[in-house]
């Protein structure tokens, strides 16, 4: 079992830096996903990692051992790349076991590794078969048996996933997610952009911007609580529903807002949180917008539908909104009918929604009390 460490990782490019401090612990056994957006470092710090880029400045500590100056080969990783990279004239078996033959592994010892991993991935009965018989969730499956027969200490995954079709990628997933249930004690890392996987596989989600961490918890924890504007946004399918506005009065513990589409809200807010002039954005995100639910405390909204994406069990309908610059999402049961240019009522419970300042950072409040406007 083995702990990673990262203490304040910078990665630069001459004068351009990818990474701007990374701090963050990995406990033995965990499951970690790195995700963002393309171009934020993500993969950068999984190859530093691993070895395939230097580290500028800063500590990688794998279970005690500083890492930064030892060879790829010596810091018992294995990782598995976006392409399979599978040799298309050797079979399965050979793919699998080439790399312990170049180490120098006895061949019994290597043919039990293999065969443990064919099971494991369920490949025993494509040991014999080419690349070119196999689909490509089978070939991924191979070049993650490559990874496990070398029985690393730390698994990295570089996007696996992105090159599959709609339909392999999830049954790619429940094979990855598998391998985790069977190897409890390996720490593995793993990056994409999409946030799906991050959700579906993680224990922890290491959510990136711009090369830096922007929040660091469980699934649960931010989907929930995230904090800050950007990972609210980020996590989530539909994307959070944004309402800007404006603090029109500040009194002690309390703050009134006015949002853009005209509703004024009343919170509580620590002293020192927000100001009166400050401008502010509130979320709230599609699922938790309920249509014909007025109650009397929760702020009444009417918009008209413009688009309505019927996905089955349930639908996504963009609404326009007096006085917003963006259409509101409303995700809702596939059973009720909706068309383009209705006119619908909604509301949202005070406790689902989340309060970002200037800085798109998130405040901590409670719902006091809301001052509604007509309903058209």
């Amino acid at each position: 079992m083995v702990d990673l460490s990262l203490r304040n990782i910078r990665k630069a490019y001459a004068d351009f830096e990818v990474l701007h401090g990374i701090d963050l612990d990995i406990k033995s056994g965990e499951f970690i996903v790195f995700v963002g957006p393309s171009g934020c470092g993500k993969s950068t710090l999984l190859r530093s990692i691993a070895g395939l880029e230097s580290i500028t400045s800063g500590d990688l500590v794998i279970d005690g051992e500083r890492m930064n100056a030892v060879a790829p080969s010596k810091r018992g990783i294995s990782m598995v790349f976006q392409s399979y990279a599978l040799y298309p004239h050797m079979t399965v078996y050979e793919n699998m076991a080439f790399g312990l033959r170049i180490a120098g592994t006895p061949k019994t010892e290597i043919d039990a590794r293999v065969r443990k991993a064919a099971e494991i991935l369920q490949l025993d009965k494509y040991l014999q078969r080419q690349p070119k018989a196999l689909s490509g969730g089978q070939r991924q499956r191979v070049a993650i048996g490559r990874a496990i027969v070398r029985n690393p200490r730390v698994f990295l995954f570089d996007e696996p996933l992105s090159n599959l079709d709609a339909a392999l990628r999830v049954a790619t997933r429940i094979e990855i997610a598998k391998l985790k249930q069977s190897m409890p004690d390996v720490t593995m890392i793993y990056v994409t952009h999409d946030q799906v996987e991050a959700m579906t596989l993680a224990d922890r989600i290491v959510v990136f911007k711009d090369g830096r961490i922007e929040q660091v918890g469980t699934p649960t924890n931010l989907y929930r609580k995230p904090a800050s504007l950007f990972v609210a946004q980020f996590i989530g399918s539909p994307a959070m529903n944004i309402l800007h506005g404006k603090v029109i009065a500040r009194s002690e513990g309390s703050a009134r807002c006015q949002l853009e589409c005209g509703i004024c809200l009343e919170i509580s807010v620590e002293q020192n949180s927000l100001s009166e002039g400050d401008t502010i954005s509130f979320g709230i995100r599609p699922e938790n917008v309920q249509i014909d639910r007025a109650g009397e405390s929760d702020p009444i909204l009417a918009g008209v539908i413009d688009l309505v994406e019927h996905l089955g069990e349930s639908q996504i309908l963009y609404v326009d909104l007096p006085g917003c610059s963006e259409k509101l999402l409303i995700k809702t049961d596939g059973e009720r009918s909706f068309d383009r240019m209705q006119t619908i009522r909604f509301s949202a419970p005070r406790q689902n929604f989340h309060v970002f300042d200037a800085n798109g950072r998130a405040v901590a409040c409670g719902f006091s009390a809301y001052r509604e406007t007509p309903v058209v």
